[in-house]
């Protein structure tokens, strides 16, 4: 290979000093408009920033929802998922008693879908569980109600009645695994891998029932027997021994 010409180190140099000169003249571009307060990057747009953060259903008015979210929690997606399946549709009130009980072992909750070596628990027959199987999921149930009290938090900020709400929708999607390893036997090693979550909740304010009114009592029409029956009049006492 032979060495670069005199020529070729000249050409170099120059395209170096170029390429030196252009970048020194956008920094000081950028510099000068910055202090100016033009910036050259273009505005986020809020819709598609928004976009990003998306629920599988929309309320129909959400003026009287709230929501929350979490995305890749670190806690079991089978246990968050028969969570939410046994507090779907509950009035935010009971499922927060129900959860503390959980936490203190008083209360158990009951699994349905995901079954297999879920040992049978006396406490499972509370909730009818079929087969009378449960747990304690404590730490996804410590994460769940930190998500609801969140979301019963957004709905006081929207000034909707605590007392009313109901949790109208809950649901747990499966997150991507994380990946770490374990060293087993003959130099071997095998996967371990964490299985978390992502949860989200709406919350609906229920409206309040409205008393019905009193209806008046319906007429009862006198059939021929019946008004017979009205007009005999028994005499007589009862016969004497």
């Amino acid at each position: 290979i032979s060495a670069p010409s005199s020529n070729d180190r000249q050409r170099t140099r120059s395209s170096c000093f170029v390429v030196g000169e252009i970048l020194y003249c956008y920094y000081c571009t950028t510099l000068s408009l910055s202090l100016l307060g033009i910036h050259l990057r273009q505005p986020i747009n809020p819709t598609q920033h928004n976009s990003m953060v998306r629920y599988s259903v929309e309320p129909e008015v959400p003026e009287k929802t709230s929501k929350a979210r979490g995305s890749h929690l670190r806690v079991h997606f089978k246990h968050c998922r028969e969570i939410a399946h046994y507090t779907k549709g509950m009035k935010v009130a009971t499922a927060m008693k129900h959860l503390d009980e959980v936490l203190q072992y008083k209360a158990v909750i009951p699994f349905v879908k995901f079954t297999g070596g879920i040992g049978r628990k006396g406490m499972a027959k509370q909730c009818n569980a079929p087969g009378d199987k449960g747990r304690w999921p404590v730490k996804a149930t410590a994460v769940y109600k930190d998500l609801l009290t969140n979301a019963v938090a957004n709905a006081e900020t929207k000034g909707l009645d605590k007392e009313q709400l109901v949790i109208s929708h809950a649901q747990v999607n499966r997150a991507p695994p994380g990946r770490r390893r374990t060293y087993r036997a003959h130099g071997r090693i095998g996967k371990y891998a964490s299985q978390p979550a992502h949860i989200e909740i709406i919350l609906k304010e229920q409206p309040q029932g409205v008393e019905k009114a009193e209806e008046e009592q319906k007429r009862v029409k006198l059939t021929k027997k019946m008004a017979a029956k009205a007009r005999f009049v028994k005499t007589g006492g009862p016969a004497s021994s």
